[in-house]
């Protein structure tokens, strides 16, 4: 081991950051050696029944990151795997998918035997796992995929199955007090396939034979014996939950709040199946813009493709690890502060000490994605990339910003800032659909009118290079000046961000004229006083 990686598990192993809070649960967990199968395995688990959101995504991250603060604390081996509930039934048609009349007349069957209402895979959850996939390996997630239809048709849970039907009544008496009576009536563990309609069916069944994988019910009228073996059948998902994680040794899989319950109960059915609950951390749910529950099936959620039309990848996963046990709202409003919050962290990060740095955000954002830090600073903000293209109006183009940004920063080009090249095409797109629509400049008041012709006056004197803090010290100075009037410095910058921007919030005034110009920002200022006069 080297000095610089001893001293990073010494900092790792006391980091007050939660993924290194988490890590160390696993280490306890182990007794600080490998287990038995060679590696400490961590699990993600994703419902296929709708498009993946950003939630999903989400819990990859956040696992990936106790995954990676976990081999900064030990040697252990790791693993992880994605597995997707491809076999449950179709329960709804989700509201956000085409041909909807077609999936309701699969409704019940294993989202695997539906046909994708895209029309362009198999099934609609090899659709949807695709989605998941193509995201999660641009991101460069390591992961194993898992398909739950696979492991059930390959028998690789036929033991399990068996286990299952061996302690059928154990696990009634675990989960009938959790239901009401009406459902407590059909309830059973095991869900089988029926030979005759293909439907994942919800009855009350008798094990026969627990070593034969043997049971009977009655389907379409008919009392029948089935094998649940190798396909024949899956678990009710909470039995099923629990099943996997002694099937494939789980030691690790956060959850939502909202499963808190689900969690307990899976966790006395692994006891019973000879297993135990692996560790994990209960994170919050993330919420739309009215504070309602993200929904797959409502669709009411951002999609990973909204937010990187918007944002940067990393913006995406600053929002993820941030107060992970905290409920969030998700929507398009976030992402510019989320962008511009990273791009903080990122700069401030080379010059922190080291366990600074190991509860910096963009140490565990890099680390899931297995690399360094970027050292590289923006030039500018992303906050006044959105201005300076909603002020340009109509003429806005990702060359003409550049045009401002190569004036603003000496050798600022597409090669020379690769990351803001990407932003410069996401502010291009936000200022398009959400802020130019909304962009509407308000009359200077008679005061404002003043201050502004003095700014315009002493902007005049200066020359076209100027520094931002130059211009920022004129502007501060104008605002504080009571000839004007302002009973408070942020009237001033209201005015300016009002009567210049057409917006309520703006940037530092200094840096956006020095960006967009002095003459320019003089004529923007001309504009605002003809429309006083």
């Amino acid at each position: 081991m080297t000095d610089n990686t001893h001293s990073l598990r010494e900092a790792a192993l006391v980091s007050k950051a939660w993924p290194h809070e988490e890590a160390r649960k696993v280490l306890k967990r182990l007794g600080g050696n490998a287990p038995a199968k060679g590696y400490a395995l961590f699990e993600t688990g994703y419902g296929p029944s709708g498009l993946p959101h950003i939630g999903t995504f989400n819990e990859v991250l956040r696992t990936t990151m106790v995954r990676r603060a976990f081999e900064e604390i030990c040697d252990i081996p790791t693993q992880l795997i994605a597995f997707s509930d491809d076999m449950d039934g179709l329960r709804k048609v989700p509201d956000n998918v085409p041909n909807q009349e077609m999936l309701r007349e699969h409704l019940g069957k294993p989202l695997t035997a539906i046909p994708d209402p895209f029309g362009k895979f198999d099934s609609f959850a090899a659709h949807n796992n695709a989605m998941l996939r193509e995201f999660l390996d641009r991101f460069g997630f390591e992961y194993d995929f898992r398909s739950s239809t696979e492991q059930y048709k390959s028998g690789a849970f036929d033991e399990q199955l068996r286990s299952v039907l061996r302690r059928y009544s154990a696990i009634m008496d675990i989960m009938l007090p959790t239901l009401r009576a009406e459902r407590a009536a059909t309830y059973s563990p095991v869900l089988p396939v029926s030979p005759k309609s293909g439907i994942v069916l919800q009855v009350p069944l008798e094990v026969v034979d627990a070593e034969a994988g043997i049971v009977r019910f009655e389907d379409e009228g008919e009392t029948i014996e089935h094998n649940i073996l190798s396909g024949g059948a899956k678990l009710q998902w909470k039995v099923d939950w629990a099943m996997r994680w002694v099937a494939l040794d789980v030691d690790y899989e956060m959850y939502g709040k909202d499963l808190t319950d689900s969690g307990v109960q899976s966790g006395k059915i692994a006891q019973v199946l000879g297993g135990r609950k692996p560790e994990g951390l209960i994170y919050e749910m993330f919420l739309d813009e009215k504070g309602e529950k993200i929904s797959k099936s409502k669709g009411n959620g951002l999609s990973l493709e909204e937010w990187l039309t918007y944002g940067s990848e990393e913006s995406l996963a600053f929002y993820a690890y941030r107060e992970p046990k905290s409920a969030k709202q998700l929507h398009i409003g976030v992402i510019p502060r989320a962008v511009d919050e990273y791009e903080q962290f990122r700069g401030n990060y080379a010059s922190q000490p080291l366990d600074k740095q190991l509860g910096n955000p963009v140490h565990h954002i890099h680390a899931a994605r297995g690399e360094a830090v970027p050292t590289q600073a923006l030039p500018v903000s992303y906050g006044l990339l959105l201005n300076l293209v909603g002020v340009m109006g109509a003429e806005a183009t990702a060359e003409r910003v550049w045009a401002y940004l190569s004036n603003y920063v000496e050798g600022a080009s597409e090669e020379s800032y690769p990351q803001l090249a990407g932003l410069v095409g996401n502010a291009l797109a936000y200022n398009r659909d959400f802020i130019a629509p909304t962009l509407k400049r308000r009359k200077p008041e008679e005061n404002e009118a003043r201050a502004l012709a003095e700014l315009d006056a002493q902007l005049g004197a200066l020359s076209e290079d100027a520094s931002a803090e130059d211009i920022q010290n004129i502007v501060y100075a104008i605002g504080k000046d009571p000839h004007y009037g302002f009973e408070q410095l942020r009237d001033w910058f209201k005015a300016l961000y009002q009567t210049l921007l057409g917006a309520d919030q703006g940037p530092r005034m200094g840096s956006f004229i020095a960006l967009y110009g002095i003459e320019n920002s003089r004529r923007l200022i001309a504009e605002a006083l003809s429309d006083f006069e």
